[in-house]
């Protein structure tokens, strides 16, 4: 034996001498099958059971039938279990041959084959008469299904297709076999929905033929007929058109769309008596007595019809409202009497009775209603209005309170948004007691105690848009009563009512808001401006001194009492008050306005040494040091003025104004190398900013290098994508043809930029299109009301394309704005001669100044 045999053939005998598993037979795989022989089973001896009778009493084993008495010491086990669920898992013959039959049965429900839809159209071709027979229409031509070409599609199966596909297919002559096969098979209502009327159908009659089909096969439908006849009269053939509605009507006696359809389609003559019959056959129906109604020329005739039709309907709320309109006050008031009656529970009737009714009569009559409908709130929001237009004031608030008692005891959830939308209805009624009451009383309903000023505010801001002043007045006026010193509250409050109050209203708020918080001065400096506006200016004066006596170290204050006395010229008075500041050791602005003040009394020596000592004093200040330069290039000294510049940047490295002015003054010495080092140290010193790139290109273009410049815009815009006054700048340096092209993408990336805005209104202009161009500069001022270069734009548009009115409107807005801003504004409004010209007069010489006497376009 070699070695490792020895090994291999012990495992070989344990495994011979191993129990097999069960079922097994040896060989099966190999295709050999098991045998049973005399030793198996023992000896050939029947057992003792057998030889019992059998008799037709025995029990019928229900798990192994007959053979229970043979198998009755059998012992079910495992195997016996394993079998009996493999034999259940295996399909059988029967199962397999009802699930098909249930399917077929179900596709053929689903997919019925021509001779069954068609069953129901052939027994009615025994009632087709002869002349119908004569007007059927031709048949169509169908050689294209005999061309080889299309002979693949012969059996070609169709599937249904979206309406609309169906709606285009009509627009376009319904050339589609598919969908034609498709509307002929179709019954019920998606064949109804059509666009018969399309103006561009291309082929009426083949769309006639269509619903000549259409109403052969459910002659019952109504849109059917109406949609065939609505196609007749947009081909013009108006006498076929109401012999079809005829036909409908005769089929569909009930329809009111049918009757409706041939009143319109019935010579005006004949309109009375079709809808008397319709009449007649459907007299419950209301829009066909209200259409009876319409026909009738003269007013009472109207009512007569309508009151034939109550008789017929008395619960229709539609025929009431239409006769009590009818009706003078007096028969109606016998009508609403008679309509709560027949209809109690609709509301509106018994509000429109109690508004007919006088003061006692209509008291009566709510209460009766309340009776009627203890649920419904409405009743109760009418009482209050009552009282109200009665002059009783005091009861609109307890009957508000006490109906919102009674609807909870009636199991009425009080729904707060609802409640708020009657108290604006209520206002836009002038019942404005009533929606004071109401936001009283349910305003605080359903909010959290940590939301309520904020859900307060936003209430009255949303009202503020929907132009419910008064309701947002209220709100206001609650949450002001429970946040007494929220400074956020007053405020907004206050903005409501410059905006749409009065000054009186707004002086008596601003009164009570110092009363309760004496040391805010925003509220004081709101009430002096108000009075200024006013043209008061003892007024002015006694209210900054009581906000001096309140605040007595209020910078803020002082220089509000300078502003005061400066703007009444009353300069001796304003520089003593700027020199008390200063003494107080004032802050940088304190200096600034005092150097204003002496350059305007022409005081260069004082002036030159407040800036010095300025500059000193508040080093990181930059408009001390723009002041200083601007001051030595008024006087000619250059060199000095650009050292100031210099020595400015120095602390005020991000000041783009100052690096600006220094650019500005190497620009007047006609070097433009020094400039573009100017600009170019400016720029790396303030990355991405539009104001350096913008001064850079105009360089450029004034000296006449355009390369340069479009380079420099090309870099610029890389650097500052979304610049709207960089954008506005390309739009006009760009050839013409380019400019439509510049200024749409501009608009996509930046559509609410001002300059962007007031760039397309300009190249509008030059298109003639006056109205487009209005809207952006609209859209401009409103996106920048403080850019005083837009609203002279505007102003000069209006000059050359307006009229007296709109000049007027764009002067009144650009005043209420008092705008600061802008490259041509500031200058001059800044100048020592305009000093104390008013807004309409800086504007007009921006205007002057930006148009230089040329038409925008």
């Amino acid at each position: 034996m070699k070695p490792g045999q020895g090994s291999s053939s012990k495992k070989l005998l344990d495994f011979l001498n191993t129990k097999p598993p069960p079922n097994y037979v040896a060989g099966l795989g190999r295709g050999a099958t098991g045998f049973t022989t005399r030793s198996d089973i023992g000896p050939a001896r029947l057992p003792a059971v057998l030889d019992r009778p059998i008799g037709d009493n025995q029990k019928f084993d229900d798990f192994v039938g007959n053979d229970a008495g043979l198998l009755a010491s059998a012992e079910y086990d495992v195997e016996d279990n394993e079998a009996d669920a493999v034999y259940e898992a295996f399909p059988r013959k029967e199962r397999n041959e009802a699930s098909l039959i249930q399917e077929i049965e179900k596709h053929r429900v689903s997919n019925p084959t021509i001779t069954e839809q068609s069953a129901t159209s052939k027994r009615k071709l025994l009632e087709v008469t002869p002349e119908e027979w004569d007007n059927l229409p031709e048949a169509s031509d169908h050689s294209m299904f005999r061309n080889k070409k299309n002979k693949k599609n012969k059996y070609e199966s169709f599937v249904p297709v979206p309406d609309t596909l169906g709606e285009s297919e009509a627009g376009e002559g319904a050339r589609s076999r598919p969908w034609t096969r498709r509307a002929r098979r179709s019954t019920g209502r998606r064949r109804m929905e059509m666009i018969t009327s399309h103006p561009d159908i291309a082929d009426n009659k083949k769309l006639s033929r269509l619903f000549h089909s259409v109403t052969n096969s459910n002659p019952k439908e109504p849109r059917g007929w109406i949609s065939a006849a609505r196609v007749e009269v947009a081909a013009g053939r108006l006498a076929e058109a109401q012999k079809l509605i005829k036909r409908g009507i005769e089929e569909c006696p009930n329809s009111e769309d049918l009757w409706l359809e041939a009143v319109g389609l019935s010579p005006p003559g004949e309109a009375k008596s079709v809808i008397a019959r319709g009449v007649k056959l459907n007299p419950y129906s209301v829009k066909l007595w209200m259409e009876a109604a319409r026909l009738e020329h003269d007013i009472v005739d109207k009512g007569r019809v309508l009151r034939k039709g109550l008789e017929r309907i008395p619960g229709s709320i539609r025929l009431w409202k239409a006769v009590v309109d009818l009706s003078d006050k007096e028969d109606a008031v016998l009508l609403l009497h008679r309509a709560v009656e027949c209809c109690p529970l609709h509301v509106e009737l018994w509000i429109a009775l109690a508004g007919l009714e006088t003061y006692e009569n209509a008291k009566k009559i709510l209460n009766m209603a309340r009776e009627k409908l203890p649920k419904e709130p409405v009743i109760w929001i009418s009482a209050a209005k009552l009282e109200e237009s009665n002059g009783n004031d005091s009861m609109v608030g307890k009957v508000i309170e006490k109906g919102i008692r009674s609807l909870r005891r009636e199991g009425v959830e009080i729904d707060r948004e609802f409640w708020m939308k009657e108290a604006e209805a209520a206002e836009r009624t002038n019942s404005v007691v009533t929606c004071q009451a109401i936001v009283h009383n349910v305003i605080g309903i359903g909010v959290e105690e940590e939301d309520r000023k904020r859900t307060w505010v936003a209430d009255a801001e949303e009202c503020e848009k929907r132009g419910s002043i008064e309701t947002a007045r209220v709100i206001y006026a609650h949450a002001i009563s429970v946040f007494l010193t929220k400074k956020s509250v007053w405020l907004k409050a206050a903005q409501l009512e410059k905006c749409h109050g009065t000054r009186e209203s707004l002086d008596a708020l601003l009164r009570k808001a110092v009363t309760y918080m004496p040391k805010v001065e925003v509220f004081w400096l709101m009430g002096a401006k108000e009075k200024w506006l006013a043209g008061d200016v003892p007024a002015v004066r006694s209210i900054l001194q009581e906000a001096f006596a309140a605040i007595p170290n209020s910078e803020e204050i002082l220089l509000a009492a300078f502003k005061v006395e400066f703007e009444s010229h009353e300069r001796e008075r304003a520089r003593a008050l700027l020199a008390k500041v200063r003494v107080r050791e004032g802050t940088e602005r304190v200096w600034m306005k005092s150097a204003i003040v002496e350059r305007e009394l022409g005081n260069t020596t004082e002036e030159r040494r407040l800036l010095d000592e300025g500059v000193k004093r508040f080093p990181s200040f930059f408009k001390l040091w723009l002041m200083l330069g601007q001051l030595e290039e008024r006087l000619g000294h250059l060199k000095q003025a650009k050292k100031t510049y210099e020595t400015g940047l120095k602390h005020c490295t991000k000041s783009v104004p100052l690096w600006l002015s220094l650019a500005s003054l190497e620009e007047k010495t006609d070097d433009v190398s020094k400039v573009r080092a100017v600009l170019t140290m400016a720029r790396m010193k303030n990355p991405r900013n539009p104001q350096l790139w913008l001064a850079a290109i105009r360089v450029e273009s004034r000296n006449g290098n355009k390369k340069e410049a479009d380079k420099l815009m090309a870099k610029a815009l890389q650097e500052c994508p979304t610049s709207g006054i960089l954008l506005a700048t390309e739009i006009e340096m760009v050839p013409q043809p380019q400019r439509k092209l510049r200024c749409f993408d501009a608009l996509k990336n930046c559509e609410k930029d001002p300059y962007v805005n007031a760039a397309a209104a300009k190249l509008y202009v030059h298109h003639g299109k006056v109205e487009k161009a209005r809207g952006c500069f609209d859209k401009a001022v409103e996106l920048a009301p403080d850019n005083g270069d837009i609203w002279a734009l505007f102003y000069e548009f209006e000059i050359q394309h307006g009229n007296e009115q709109t000049q007027k409107d764009v002067v009144k807005r650009c005043v209420a704005s008092e705008p600061k801003y802008g490259e041509m504004w500031q200058p001059i409004a800044k100048a020592v001669e305009n000093s104390h010209q008013k807004t309409e007069s800086i504007l007009k010489k921006v205007m002057v100044s930006i148009g230089k006497g040329k038409r925008i376009n």
